[in-house]
């Protein structure tokens, strides 16, 4: 037995030395290694030494990127997961960094806050409250069925802003804007493109799932946490003129109102009221928003009131929302176990695995290089046109979430500094550029709408209306709004 360990620990040795030297001889002569003294003890760094060598390091982790996206589109396995291979086997093998220092790239502050808010949010969704919501917000339109648009865009963005999140709304609001579609007349790329454009917006209010991961990535970024939710509300207000600017093109400029002359008699049934339990849900939901943004928006206003600085300084999304979870589970508004299983397990793996590679592509230069082509390969003025080209290109077979902002956020305080442009601007026209095209049949908000369809010939109808229709429509409104806000700031 003895012998036989003794030949499997020299294989051992013998495949690492291997490994070794495929992954480190050639970059062994273009890294070196310096101590850096820092609170007293001696910190070893990675130091890539010329230009050159960034560009091929930054080639291998862009590789990687694109390889971990590809992979992902082609097995149905999440991205997620191919990001963190690669950002182990680069950041060990590539660039001779220590697994733990690999491991601590996961975002954690991230992670944690998503957990906590959406296992809130889920009571709501367990008992059933944001459905009931939805209905009463549709049953409003029944006068005005034309309008329907609108009321599916707003319930859309009520409850995504309530903290359900993109994915989640668009997988229980879905199935029901495409059944209103059949029974009242609406199209159906109106439809989808209205609950799409609504589960963006409400996700991104600022204590909702996307606002909270944008703050945390701006964060991550070196952006201090009050101008992080300055730059968030900036994303949200941006968010929301859009939709509205499209849907109201769609209604009123073509022959929209028309077909759904007969759709009111759809809306016409009353839903029931709230329980005893969904109004407390309610209550909380509410309480826990008012807490959280009357915090930093009542520090931005007094900043010199130490008893506001103190409690804003204390504040924290993840922390409250566990409190109010807590809160949930005594008063037994829903099933524990049913709410932790509607925790976005797959969304948090994709983003966490994803800003795992990014942390790799940051260490090896990658953010920095890209940052400076954009800051002088192109003139000032089309910095912004360019970040939101770039994010709606990306999005087109990707997630917002878990690649194009992890991806370009990184760049935006370099290209502020080298364009003049505000951050906030960059910070937007990535969002509403990625957001345009999220709606496409292969990136996962048009993903989900074709799922919703009930049959393959809806499913085969809908899938060029989304592709050749919907997505051009949402770029050239991004286009416009980036240009407009290129004068504003």
């Amino acid at each position: 037995m003895n012998s036989g360990g003794s030949r499997s620990c020299g294989k051992t040795k013998t495949v690492i030395a291997f490994l070794q030297f495929v992954f480190l001889q050639k970059i062994r002569s273009t890294t070196r290694h310096c101590l850096l003294r820092v609170g007293g003890r001696s910190v070893r760094a990675v130091v890539i030494s010329t230009k050159g060598e960034i560009v091929m390091m930054s080639m291998i982790v862009v590789a990687a990127i694109v390889v971990s996206i590809a992979l992902g589109y082609k097995t149905k396995i999440n991205t997620g997961f191919f990001a963190i291979a690669f950002a182990y086997i680069i950041g060990c093998f590539v660039l001779d960094l220590k697994a733990p220092e690999v491991v601590k790239m996961w975002p954690i502050s991230i992670f944690f806050v998503i957990f906590a808010v959406s296992l809130f949010y889920n009571f709501a969704l367990v008992n059933g409250t944001l459905e009931k919501l939805a209905g009463h917000l549709m049953y409003g339109c029944r006068k005005f069925p034309h309008m329907l648009p609108f009321a599916v865009f707003l319930a859309a963005t009520l409850i995504a802003g309530m903290g359900a999140g993109f994915y989640t709304v668009l997988a229980f609001m879905a199935p029901i804007t495409l059944l209103l579609c059949e029974k009242t007349g609406m199209g159906k790329m109106v439809g989808a493109m209205a609950v799409n454009y609504g589960a963006l917006a409400g996700a991104n209010f600022m204590a909702s799932q996307s606002g909270l991961i944008f703050r945390g990535l701006m964060t991550n970024a070196g952006i201090s946490p009050d101008t992080a939710f300055v730059n968030s509300i900036g994303i949200f207000a941006s968010t929301m003129v859009v939709p509205f600017v499209v849907l109201g093109a769609l209604i009123f400029f073509t022959d929209h109102k028309r077909s759904m002359s007969g759709g009111a008699v759809s809306l016409s049934q009353r839903p029931e009221p709230f329980d005893k339990n969904q109004k407390t849900t309610l209550f909380l939901i509410a309480l826990m928003m008012g807490i959280v943004l009357a915090a930093p928006l009542l520090h931005m206003a007094l900043p010199d009131s130490k008893l506001i600085t103190f409690v804003n300084s204390k504040m924290d999304i993840g922390l409250v929302a566990s409190v109010f979870t807590v809160i949930a589970l005594l008063l037994k508004l829903g099933d524990e176990k049913k709410v932790l299983a509607m925790v976005p397990w797959a969304t948090l793996v994709m983003i966490c695995g994803v800003g795992m590679l990014i942390s790799v592509a940051i260490k090896a230069g990658t953010i920095k290089l890209l940052a400076s082509w954009i800051g002088t390969s192109l003139p000032a003025y089309l910095v912004p046109f360019a970040m939101c080209v770039v994010a709606a290109i990306m999005s087109l077979f990707s997630s917002t979430l878990g690649v194009v902002t992890p991806a370009l956020f990184p760049l935006v305080p370099a290209l502020a500094a080298s364009s003049g442009f505000d951050p906030m601007l960059l910070f937007v026209c990535i969002v509403v550029g990625a957001q345009a095209s999220a709606i496409s049949p292969f990136s996962s908000g048009g993903s989900l709408v074709l799922g919703s369809c009930a049959t393959e010939e809806g499913r085969n109808e809908l899938f060029p209306q989304l592709l050749f229709r919907a997505v051009p429509i949402g770029f050239v409104a991004a286009f416009l709004l980036t240009g407009a806000l290129i004068f504003i700031f």
